[in-house]
């Protein structure tokens, strides 16, 4: 009888915490029809992997990293990545792009998740295969959290860039400043919410040649960052975004990088 006891107070225990990492597969059968349609969805295990941690220490600023890892003798290539939080208020963080398909490419960044979620990566390969693959992420109120930086500090470096090689690790990174705002988040002083304004577009080439491109949301942190598989050569590099208020933001660096 106290075995029996001692089960029972377990699995009322156990409970709740297994229905709550069963809300995002059903908030996922309802996402799914919206960003995919009936289009079949294959398991992405051997073409893709996605590195997020289990349990965020700053839901503000969660790393996430996107892997395609296509098998030699593969001919298929990615044209596209795209990256869902299934419990966000605007569940598709963004989709990267590739100009020419990619086989093997790294891609890291930092996003807000909501509440405790499934993150999703999604890639499309050149004739049309969707495959999936995703993380169980434990962070709440990453959408709503205050910005870091004040609005003034905010606005006077608006568009900077940074763009840094890291040739040893066959790497780069790419930085614009902008806050980012979700239209979540309460101004402190005047109590008011912040209106939604981000970066909607963000694209990398070297010389003539595109790297990336990314379309992205309010699930983008504050100062979007993007760390990208780079092998480099003698031309420049050049990196332009555009956000909701219609700003353009344009430079150009060395391809060692620069700020």
């Amino acid at each position: 009888m106290r075995v029996l006891s001692a089960l029972g107070v377990v699995a009322a225990l156990a409970g709740p915490a297994a229905a709550q990492d069963e809300r995002p597969e059903i908030t996922w059968g309802e996402l799914r029809p919206t960003l995919l349609g009936d289009r079949p969805i294959r398991d992405g295990a051997g073409l893709l992997s996605l590195e997020a941690p289990k349990r965020a220490e700053d839901a503000a600023i969660v790393p996430v990293t996107l892997r395609i890892t296509l098998p030699e003798g593969d001919a298929r290539r990615v044209k596209s990545l795209t990256l869902v939080v299934d419990e966000n208020p605007s569940p598709v963080v963004g989709t990267i792009r590739f100009a020419d398909g990619q086989r093997r490419f790294d891609l890291s960044t930092r996003i807000r998740v909501n509440s405790y979620s499934y993150v999703r990566a999604v890639a499309e390969t050149e004739d049309g295969g969707l495959y999936m693959t995703k993380a169980y992420v434990k962070a709440a109120g990453g959408c709503s959290a205050p910005a870091v930086k004040d609005p003034a500090e905010a606005k006077a470096h608006l568009g900077e860039m940074r763009f840094r090689a890291f040739a040893e690790r066959g790497e780069a990174q790419v930085q614009v400043r902008h806050p980012n705002y979700s239209g979540l988040q309460m101004d402190q002083v005047t109590r008011l919410y912040t209106p939604a304004w981000f970066v909607e577009s963000l694209n990398v080439r070297q010389g003539e040649t595109p790297l990336f491109s990314m379309t992205g949301g309010i699930s983008i942190s504050e100062d979007p960052t993007f760390r990208f598989s780079y092998t480099g050569n003698a031309e420049p590099v050049t990196v332009a975004a555009k956000d909701t208020e219609g700003r353009v933001f344009t430079r150009t660096f060395p391809a060692s990088g620069g700020t």
